[in-house]
């Protein structure tokens, strides 16, 4: 079995800022990643800390046409190697930090004009997953992702 891992982790500091890309962060259960633009808003489970498979930007690149930067994509954690839609329902960790998939993070008409169109079909069912914070901790870029 192939060992998933972190590849790039992002934050913004304004909702529809541009996404920094940073080496470590930490996630913090009840409010999400420090430093992000949701941190001090005391977010909705589902909007703790979004992920994204390296994978599915790619192939958007290659089926579509469509050239996306990975911070473009507006999630904060990219991820190789994890089939992210199979972790909706279940607990998994990304080093020491339990996380919780709770829903897929379909792309948006606001994510479509933030970057080009065709985004969202290029997306659609592997825009990303929604998860929330169970154990506080920091999560590294080259962390495993631990689906057991």
């Amino acid at each position: 079995m192939t060992q998933g891992t972190v590849s790039a982790i992002y934050i913004g500091i304004e909702k529809a800022g541009p996404l920094t890309s940073v080496e470590t962060v930490r996630a913090v259960s009840g409010h999400g990643i420090q430093g992000d633009r949701y941190f001090k808003e005391a977010p909705a489970p589902d909007t703790e800390i979004t992920l994204i498979e390296a994978e599915a930007i790619e192939a958007a690149a290659r089926d579509q046409k469509l050239r996306l930067q990975e911070w473009e994509c507006r999630r904060n954690v990219v991820t190789r190697n994890v089939a992210l839609n199979h972790l909706v329902g279940r607990e998994f960790r990304i080093g020491g930090v339990a996380l919780k998939g709770l829903r897929l993070c379909e792309p948006c008409g606001h994510l479509e004009k933030m970057t080009q169109p065709g985004v969202i079909g290029a997306l659609a069912h592997r825009g990303g997953l929604r998860a929330q914070i169970l154990i506080d901790g920091d999560i590294h870029v080259g962390d495993a992702v631990d689906v057991t």
